[in-house]
């Protein structure tokens, strides 16, 4: 097995969702270049609690991130992301929370997080956290997500 490949115990087996957000392992392996370029993980079936009436609440989330040395492996960050399903947290505190965890375990060049969060009491509520700047070059589309307009 690679070296860029050892220690991913997740990856390839039978693994739950974990119980929340602190008990969730972020796995990474090698970033395969020392060249700038764009990464996009977008989750538009996102869900987690209202810490006050209990209820679901629902986003689509698009991460783009420009890496240094490491990489999200996709298998732990979707387990991570579902861990959030029973977790209570405002909107804000999901969106920031997971833009600074990827930013602590993967330490990117530049970061951006998008929160499109569906309607709570008829006000959708869209949330946005950046780490660092763009490097010089690096193509960066848009989220291509768009503002909610209702049935309209």
């Amino acid at each position: 097995m690679s070296k860029n490949y050892q220690n991913l115990d997740q990856l390839g087996g039978n693994t739950p969702i974990p119980t929340s957000p602190n008990a969730a392992i972020l796995e990474r392996v090698k970033s395969p270049t020392e060249e700038p370029y764009l990464v996009r993980l977008s989750c538009p079936e996102f869900t987690s609690i209202c810490p006050v009436t209990g209820q679901p609440d629902f986003a689509h989330l698009v991460i783009d991130y420009c890496p240094d040395e490491w990489i999200v492996e996709s298998k732990s960050f979707k387990l991570y992301l579902g861990s959030f399903r029973n977790h209570g947290d405002f909107h804000e505190a999901c969106t920031t929370g997971i833009g600074q965890r990827l930013v602590r375990e993967l330490k990117p060049r530049w970061l951006r997080i998008g929160g499109y969060w569906y309607p709570r009491g008829g006000i959708p509520i869209d949330v946005f956290y950046q780490h660092g700047e763009i490097p010089k070059g690096l193509w960066v589309p848009d989220q291509g997500v768009s503002h909610y307009r209702g049935r309209g």
